[in-house]
């Protein structure tokens, strides 16, 4: 199977899903499945973001295409149905 390309999220987004967990006071995998990711990355993210460095996360990885990130959901909501 081949391996899934990384996801790059904008700054813009990530401060949002934070400000779901700390503002709106979901709980992180309520957050995560809303916004359709892992709840281990928006843990890291509220994390960082506590520690005031989430504007460093994710700035060295390569953009993911709009068709990358699309067939990425698709796979990921066909294995949710499958189980």
């Amino acid at each position: 199977m081949a391996k899934l390309p990384r996801q790059s999220f904008t700054a813009e987004f990530r401060e949002q899903a934070v400000r779901l967990i700390t503002e709106d006071k979901l709980s992180v995998p309520e957050a995560a499945r809303r916004l359709g990711l892992s709840a281990k990355t928006l843990a890291n993210w509220v994390y960082k973001a506590r520690a005031g460095q989430l504007s460093e996360v994710g700035e060295s990885r390569q953009p993911v295409s709009d068709l990358e990130a699309e067939i990425s959901r698709l796979k990921r909501e066909l294995a949710e149905a499958t189980r």
